[in-house]
């Protein structure tokens, strides 16, 4: 765990804050993964790298993301999508995907904030999706659910 001069805590999964290095390496999109404290009354500031996906999920606590206080500024996916009293702050359960950029910024009010900071280079790969099965094509998808429906989904390890 890194902790920072302004009391925030990093628990570094995958990637590097300082001289902390995460025990998952050598992945080939190069991916982050942090799980970020940032106290009350505080600042983050944290470089990303241009190209990558950067999303961030809020588990505790609330805080502003990239300085916007105007509700309706970005995109969020949170408990209630239909939710027009949208609050500026991101909150336990909401998500925020980022725009290309050079940083993430979090900053916090009276309360403290705890999310988890993930990014990742894109893998370009075409994405076929249905309800918990992930694959690339919809063939692919049938052939899933045709083995997840015959109990020959989930294959052993030899």
């Amino acid at each position: 765990m890194a902790e920072l001069e302004n009391g925030t805590k990093v628990r570094v999964i995958c990637g590097k804050i300082g001289d902390k290095q995460g025990p998952v390496q050598d992945i080939v999109i190069d991916p982050e993964y942090l799980d970020i404290t940032v106290p009350a009354r505080s600042e983050f500031k944290h470089a990303t790298k241009r190209g990558h996906t950067v999303i961030a999920y809020v588990i505790d606590g609330k805080g502003y993301f990239c300085q916007e206080k105007k509700p309706f500024s970005y995109e969020i996916e949170g408990q209630n999508y239909f939710d027009v009293k949208q609050d500026p702050f991101l909150s336990n359960g909401d998500l925020a995907l980022f725009d290309d950029g050079d940083q993430v910024m979090v900053s916090t009010e009276k309360d403290p904030v705890r999310f988890l900071l993930v990014s990742g280079r894109p893998i370009g790969e075409p994405v076929a999706w249905y309800g918990p099965i992930v694959m690339n094509t919809r063939d692919e998808l049938r052939i899933a659910f045709d083995e997840n429906n015959n109990g020959t989904f989930i294959k052993a390890l030899e």
